[in-house]
């Protein structure tokens, strides 16, 4: 009915101040009816006292307005008064005393109806706009008597719901519930309260509760979510308990400095130093590092003040307890221990990795001896027979061989040649490993050197090989192992490619013109990603155990062809597509390193 508007020339009034008004005016014109009436009577004393009733009325729905009609009231009076009591001067001077007292006290009424109206709405604003919970129930059965909406909002019920709760229901545990009944039968007033409440869906939320008793029965409380600063606590409290146990458990050493003095080592530290780590914490690093190395390590640990971590390790000497030194490299992060800005030292034992290179170095020397051995070995035997089965097949009248015998002899040379090579591969990958292989460069047309390697292998007989190179482009390489890296690769392309076989070869600067990038693309059986990086290795190939059948091939040359790009400061990467094809890129510096023009 409120929501309904009447229009009234410019102005809409609702149907409910309409039927107010109209209340009002009855009540006015009643009241001023009925005190014409008595007037004469014996109750005149009381008339004044009826126009209250409009006075009141009014000022209860339209605040001072009410004013309006205990004037009105008042003028009604008045005028009443005097058209019985004329010329009385007594009592008309009684009429008007008694509607200025009407309007002083209908005023009083106003001003505090006024003033309890402002009360209420100042707590029905809190109330209801509050960013805390707050929730009224009764002292002796706990019932929830009032909410506000982010009380509900936080546990997700809706007020009807809750209103049918009590207010220890809400608890997520019994244990919880039973400690909030204690607390609350010790203290009438209580503030910061933790306890879990269930949400709608089950769930548990961490809550701030604060009380106070409003009278003997009912009881305020306010509610503070503090779930996600809970959760917080326990991912941080996780995140200490796992990083202890991953610096107690970690096998590099680390310690954390504060103040320039260790407030914590690992096992692995103390294992390092000798030192067992209650002897270490609170002692200045500086008295377990080599003299001549604790000027470096301030330097070092003044650079931390940038609160940036210092992920290039450095180089310090260390002093054992029992006087040895051992070499380890320092790395360091600011971190946050105990509240306060700290310096977590990573320390890495070179002295075990220098032993470890060593013995990898050793391992590696020996078995290039091996290969070395074993291919001069191989190679010794094969030469004669080279030479018998050659001579055979170049006259086979003179040594009275028939064709089939000829043509077996032919298997036989071809296999033979193909170990020959193989163990040619193995030499020269020995020493290119050894790296006392020394490159030869100079200027190289690279159009005439890969048109020279398609025809001379004869890749153009056997495939559809096209280049992209610009004819006058000079490159500084050393020519006869380019001519190798680029006959292996080619090798791969035809032999790896499906009729018709498709080659393209192309050129382009990279690296902003800093490098030669030469890409030899295939439409071959391509390479799965996994094996990206080990076809490079020695004895490797995509699929080693049918490729090596089907396509004669060992998995040498790839290898000796990285080898050798990277003695020219370069490197060959690979991309490809299993069913649709291969591209191999070379790339080599422009310019050469000085270093690698005299020894790889």
């Amino acid at each position: 009915m409120g929501g309904r508007k009447i229009r009234m020339y410019r102005y809409a009034v609702s149907q409910t101040d309409v039927v107010r008004v109209i209340v009002i005016t009855s009540l006015v014109v009643s009241c001023t009816l009925i005190t014409a009436v008595s007037f004469p009577g014996p109750f005149g004393l009381i008339n004044y006292q009826l126009f209250f009733i409009p006075a009141l009325y009014a000022t209860f729905f339209y605040a001072w307005r009410g004013l309006i009609v205990a004037g009105i009231s008042a003028i009604a009076y008045q005028a009443v008064g005097y058209y019985y009591y004329y010329p009385d001067a007594a009592a008309l001077m009684g009429v008007t005393s008694a509607a200025f007292l009407l309007i002083i006290i209908a005023s009083l009424m106003t001003y505090f109806i006024e003033r309890i109206r402002a009360g209420e709405a100042r707590y029905r604003s809190v109330f209801e706009h509050s960013q805390l919970g707050i929730v009224l129930f009764g002292l002796s059965d706990f019932r929830i008597k009032q909410t506000n909406d982010k009380f509900v909002g936080m546990l997700h019920y809706s007020p009807d719901e809750i209103a049918e709760m009590t207010f220890p229901f809400l608890a997520f545990t019994p244990e919880e519930k039973n400690r909030f009944l204690e607390r609350m039968e010790k203290h009438d007033n209580y503030e910061n309260f933790e306890i879990r409440f269930r949400t709608k869906e089950g769930d548990g939320c961490w809550v701030n509760l604060s009380w106070s008793a409003i009278d003997e029965h009912t009881v305020s409380v306010t509610i503070v979510n503090i779930n996600a600063r809970k959760l917080i606590e326990k991912v941080h409290n996780d995140t200490m308990t796992k990083y202890r146990q991953l610096t107690e458990n970690s096998p590099t050493s680390i310690l954390v400095i504060q103040n320039g003095q260790i407030r914590f080592a690992n096992p692995a530290f103390a294992a390092f130093s000798g030192y067992p780590p209650q002897e270490l914490e609170g002692k200045d690093l500086l008295f377990l590092l080599d003299p001549p190395d604790q000027d470096r390590f301030a330097e070092f640990s003044e650079s931390l003040k940038n609160e940036v971590p210092l992920t290039n390790g450095t180089e310090f000497l260390f002093v054992t307890k029992n006087g040895g030194l051992r070499k380890a490299m320092v790395f360091a992060n600011p971190i946050m221990h105990e509240n306060r800005p700290a310096t977590m030292v990573n320390l890495v034992d070179l002295s075990v990795q220098q032993r470890l290179e060593e013995r990898i170095q050793q391992d590696n020397e020996r078995r290039r001896g091996i290969i070395t051995t074993v291919a001069h070995e191989l190679r010794t035997p094969l030469q004669p027979i080279l030479g018998y089965l050659t001579l055979l097949i170049q006259d086979p009248e003179g040594f009275g061989i028939l064709n089939d015998t000829k043509k077996l002899l032919e298997r036989c040379l071809a296999s033979v040649e193909r170990e020959r090579q193989i163990i040619n591969q193995m030499l020269e990958l020995s020493v290119l490993e050894s790296g006392k292989i020394q490159l030869t460069f100079s200027d190289c047309p690279l159009f005439s050197l890969v048109h020279s390697v398609v025809d001379t292998c004869g890749y153009n007989v056997k495939a559809d090989v096209t280049l992209d190179i610009p004819t006058d482009l000079v490159i500084d390489a050393d020519r006869n192992r380019l001519y190798n890296v680029l006959d292996s690769i080619l090798s791969n392309a035809v032999n790896y490619s499906k009729p018709p076989r498709k080659i393209h070869i192309s050129y382009r600067p990279g690296n902003g013109g800093s490098v030669h990038t030469i890409s030899v693309q295939d439409n071959g059986i391509g390479i799965p990603k996994p094996m990206f990086t080990s076809i490079f290795e020695p004895f490797q190939l995509a699929d080693a155990a049918k490729l090596s059948r089907k396509y004669n091939r060992l998995g040498l040359s790839l290898s000796i062809a990285k080898k050798i790009i990277q003695m020219h400061g370069g490197d060959i990467s690979v991309e490809s597509t299993v069913n649709v094809g291969s591209t191999f890129t070379i790339q080599i510096p422009v310019t050469i390193p000085e270093e690698m023009t005299l020894v790889a």
